[in-house]
């Protein structure tokens, strides 16, 4: 399952303008049109913060009715608090949505996306501001 498989250019947020972790929620969940989805995933925040270390976030849910999982990207060029164990302000979040009824997308997602956050090709992005850009990235990467 490859990161540029999962998203397109349309969910990828380069400008995120939030000042915490709802409104960064919010302006991810509003990218994608499901306003609803904000509950879930602040109710996920709420058992333990998703920030990573490192600059990243990986906020997940799963959800009734997808057919596959979904990832949106969004950059903070600010940084925003996320509570992350290493203190750092988070840079990069990356919203995974699964399939309710498949456990397994849902953690070859997540699997697919700690695989890039380890192997540290995220970084590429950090600086980019137009999201075709990112996405062309991401491709790349996958040898798209």
């Amino acid at each position: 399952m490859s990161l540029a498989s999962l998203t397109r250019p349309d969910l990828i947020v380069t400008d995120l303008q939030a000042a915490d972790r709802p409104q960064v929620l919010h302006e991810l969940v509003d990218r994608l049109a499901r306003p609803e989805l904000f509950r879930d995933l602040w109710d996920r925040e709420q058992q333990g913060s998703t920030g990573i270390g490192g600059g990243v976030a990986i906020p997940h849910c799963k959800v009734k009715g997808l057919a596959q999982p979904v990832v949106a990207l969004g950059l903070v060029p600010a940084g925003v608090d996320f509570e992350a164990p290493d203190g750092q302000p988070v840079v990069l979040i990356v919203l995974v949505l699964s399939p309710s009824g498949s456990p397994a997308a849902h953690l070859q997602a997540l699997a697919a996306v700690s695989r890039w956050i380890k192997s540290g090709r995220h970084r590429e992005i950090l600086g980019l501001r137009d999201p075709q850009a990112v996405y062309d990235v991401l491709d790349e990467q996958e040898g798209g």
